[in-house]
This record gives structure tokens, sequence and C-alpha cells, in this order.
């Protein structure tokens, strides 16, 4: 009895080794497609698993996939900063080549020849006007080759030789005007370069400020800067708004980044760093900037690599598999 009794206790201990021994089957898990980029997390070297402690959220991806998304990499290093400064301003006829013509005689206007916006050569007929006191006609010529920017008499009207029967504007150069305020005006300088933003689709425009009026509006409490800017495509017309940014003295940084190249990721400004074939999160502390640059104070080293341009591609594409893996 007692050996029938150990032969049952000794199978059943070998049938409980074989279960605890036995590996337990999982289904491999399926890989991503070939030309998605990799997500994952990349601990520090203390292995510490918290945002804010060393770890960063990090998209694998080779340089076909970079290049189709238009993702161009980059090395920190120094700039110059510039300091700017931006003005308001309005394209103005530029008052030393415009002509006011006035008749020589009273009389009424017979014939007109030109219209606003019509160009007109040097001695060219603009109008004819018949004279009261010999009742003949003379002609009212052009006294310079340039643009009629206003007329003021019509066909039969009477002309008075106190009043300009038209403006004449040579539009080959314009007057940029901008409003400096008060607290700005000691910043700014004659020969400064200035960048002019047209707000039409086009390049913008560089220029120099040519002349700072010695005293201010007592209205707008501001002072005039004057830009004279060439203008023979006849791209600037007088009478429209600008905006300016006056380039001010700049500072030296000794680690910049392209500004395309922040982003923010998870409440944190981070720059997109190449990590051996990985385009990893970095958090970063930044300083002054301009039109192009960013002051970078910690976070990143000069000459590390980094997405400058389209790096929101990979902010992307860290979210979309995040939220793909949450489901």
């Amino acid at each position: 009895m007692t050996s029938i009794f150990w032969r049952q206790a000794g199978s059943l201990g070998l049938a409980v080794g074989l279960m605890v021994a036995a590996p337990v089957w999982a289904p491999a898990h399926e890989p991503h497609q070939a030309d998605r980029a990799t997500v994952h997390k990349v601990k520090d070297e203390q292995g510490h698993g918290d945002h804010g402690h060393g770890d960063a959220d990090a998209a694998s991806m080779t340089a076909a996939q970079l290049a189709a998304a238009g993702i161009v990499l980059r090395k920190a290093g120094a700039a110059t900063l510039g300091d700017t400064l931006v003005l308001n301003g309005i394209l103005r006829a530029n008052q030393e080549t415009l002509v006011q013509v006035t008749p020589r005689f009273p009389g009424i206007v017979r014939q007109i020849h030109k219209r606003i916006g019509d160009s007109a050569r040097k001695d060219e007929v603009l109008a004819r006007i018949e004279s009261n006191q010999s009742l003949t006609s003379y002609e009212l010529k052009a006294p310079i080759d340039g643009t009629v920017i206003d007329r003021q008499v019509s066909l039969g009207e009477y002309a008075s030789e106190q009043k300009p029967a038209f403006v004449i504007a040579d539009l080959s150069t314009v007057w940029v005007d901008f409003s400096v305020y008060r607290q700005d005006i000691r910043r700014v300088r004659v020969g400064d370069r200035l960048v002019i933003d047209l707000d039409d689709g086009g390049a913008p425009v560089e220029a120099e400020i040519s002349y700072l009026s010695p005293v201010g509006s007592a209205e707008t409490q501001s002072a005039l800067a004057r830009a004279v800017v060439s203008n023979a495509d006849g791209r600037l017309r007088p009478g429209l708004f600008v905006r300016g940014r006056v380039m001010l003295s700049g500072r030296r940084a000794a680690v910049t980044v392209t500004r395309s190249a922040l982003q923010t990721f998870e409440n944190r400004t981070v720059v997109f760093v190449r990590e051996g074939g990985r385009l990893e999160a970095r958090p970063v502390t930044t300083g002054e900037r301009d039109d192009a640059h960013v002051e970078i104070l910690d976070g990143l080293a000069a000459g590390e690599t980094y997405a400058a341009d389209n790096s929101f591609v990979v902010k992307a594409e860290i979210g979309k598999s995040e939220a793909e893996h949450s489901h």
C-alpha cells in the first residue's frame, strides 16, 4: 500500500515538474512596415524612465525617409544674431522728382491727352487750354519724364493759373516713410540697413535709412525715418502700407539652430538631434533670436546634428506612433 502511494506521488511530481519547465508560447510581435519610421523610448545611462529624468522620444529614420519627408539636417554652431526693430511705413512718391503742372494762363480746357496713371515724356502734350485773354489755345506740356499721378481738370472746365492741373512724378525711385516711436529713436541711425516687406508675395526689398527727422510729431509722438528705394520694375506703389525691419548691431552666439528646428513636444521646447540612426527629442533652453536663428543656452552642443527644416514631420511621426500604441 505504501509503495503504491509513493509511486503515485512520484508520478504527480514529475507531471508538475514538466508543467513548470515547459516554455510558454507567445505569438511573435508583428514588425512595422519598412517605410515607416521606428519610434521608441531612449533612456539615459542611469536608466531613468520618467519624462524629465533623461528619457527621450526618438524616431529611427533612414536617409531615404529623411529625403522623402524633406527633413534637412544641419550642425549646431555659432552665428551672429541680428537685433532688429520693426517699423510701420508707407510708400510715397519721391517729392524731389515730382512736378506740379500749372497753366500759364487761365482758360477753358478744350482737350485732355493724359489720364491718371499714364506715362508722359518730357514736352509731351497733356492738355490744350483756350486762353480767356487771347481767345487762342495753347498746349500744356509735361516738364519731365514720369507718370501722371493726379489730374485736377476736366474737359470744358475752367483751369486757373493758381491751381495745378496735373501732377507728374518720376517713380523710378520712391520714398518709404517709417514712424519711429520715441522710445526707439535713439536706436535708429542714418545708414542703418533695412529690409522692407511689401506683403505682395514677392521677395523683401533691401534699403537703408537715408533720413531721420530732427523733429517729431506731436500727434503720434514719433519721428520720421525715410529710405529712398529703387523702383525700376514699378513694384512699389505710392500709397500702400509696408513693414520694415531695421537691422541694428548684432551679437555672436556660440550655439544656434535655425528657427524652424524648434518644436513644442509634451510641453517642452525641443530640438530633434541625430543620435546614431535616430532623431531624438532633446529639451533645450533658448536665448535670444532673430529672423533666422535661435540661441541655445543648454541642451545642445556645437557640432551636434539636428533636424533643421521640416522638423515637425519627426514630431508628427512620434505622435502618430504613440497614439497607435496606446490603443
